[in-house]
């Protein structure tokens, strides 16, 4: 336990170093506006590509890991969403609750595998984004176009695909694919360049998480906050490692698997809520909770469901 805490707390403090950065007012917001979008369009997507890209990692643990993971964020949404008549909740209210439950933060997740688990730990990672981010950007593309929106809403499933195409996340992620399972992998010269891209990813992202807190929205937080975030940081783990007995997955890719599901919400999360009619305000409520909650709930996750 002592270990595991030890090596998360160093990317908790570089959250906190963004916050406090912000808060004394050292850069002003166009600043961070600035590296969100550098990192989001540019570091985060090179990180991912040379990663996905190039692993070289059998597919007796990659497989099973991507399918552990997409079966338990597929299988959570479908549930959550086939509840939805049965909660007394407006439509904006209940896509901040189901992103809070399926989507992580993905910044997060690589430097924690990196930290944890070396080089290993941080491809395996890069194999659950590539599982994970796609669909759950879908899925919430597709709630807020079913519960959101006026009647001129196209909601059709060419508007989900297009919306989802735009994130370069998912764009990335797709071209790390293809080079992998083509066996092209990437060029050196390219492979270099987006390598020392990436490098700048994790840091810049750390910070931007850290800037990007609202501490002042936990003032709203009730019960569907509370219930989101406890899915997210208590259960999601836990149905992690009974999905990971299904697929026969352990070792490092379970330990990969619970890490992952035991991430806080991602902040991009918001930015969707805000752009596609959700409710912003309880979205940035459970990013913000989520976020303080992960330094104590990662680690006993961790140490407590992986071998």
């Amino acid at each position: 336990m002592t270990t595991i805490f030890a090596a998360l707390i160093p990317v908790f403090l570089i959250i906190v170093l963004g916050w406090l950065i912000k808060q004394r007012g050292l850069f002003d917001d166009g600043f961070w506006e600035t590296a969100e979008r550098l990192t989001f369009y540019i570091l985060f997507p090179s990180l991912l590509i040379v990663k996905i890209g190039g692993a070289e990692i059998s597919g007796a643990d990659a497989a099973p890991l991507f399918g552990v993971l997409f079966t338990l964020s597929a299988g959570v949404a479908l549930f959550v969403m086939a509840l939805r008549p049965r909660l007394s909740m407006e439509g904006p209210a209940f896509t901040a609750m189901l992103q809070g439950m399926i989507r992580c933060n993905t910044y997060v997740g690589l430097a924690a595998g990196l930290a944890l688990y070396g080089e290993a730990g941080l491809t395996l990672t890069a194999v659950a984004v590539l599982a994970v981010i796609p669909l759950v950007n879908a899925i919430a593309v597709f709630a807020h176009l079913r519960w959101t929106g006026d009647e001129q809403t196209d909601r059709s499933g060419r508007a989900i695909v297009k919306a989802t195409s735009r994130n370069p996340i998912v764009v990335a992620c797709l071209i790390g694919a293809l080079l992998n399972l083509s066996g092209a992998g990437l060029p050196a010269l390219v492979g270099e360049s987006l390598d020392i891209l990436g490098r700048a990813a994790l840091p810049l992202g750390l910070l931007a998480v850290g800037a990007g807190l609202n501490l002042k929205a936990l003032r709203i937080s009730g019960g569907p906050v509370a219930a989101a975030v406890a899915i997210k940081l208590a259960i999601m783990p836990f149905l992690a490692v009974i999905v990971c007995g299904l697929f026969g997955v352990s070792g490092i890719a379970l330990s990969v698997a619970v890490l992952f599901a035991a991430l806080p919400v991602s902040t991009s999360s918001y930015v969707m809520s805000r752009q596609m009619g959700g409710d912003g305000e309880m979205m940035s409520a459970i990013v913000a909770l989520s976020t303080l909650a992960a330094l104590f709930t990662m680690p006993l996750a961790i140490w407590s469901l992986t071998p």
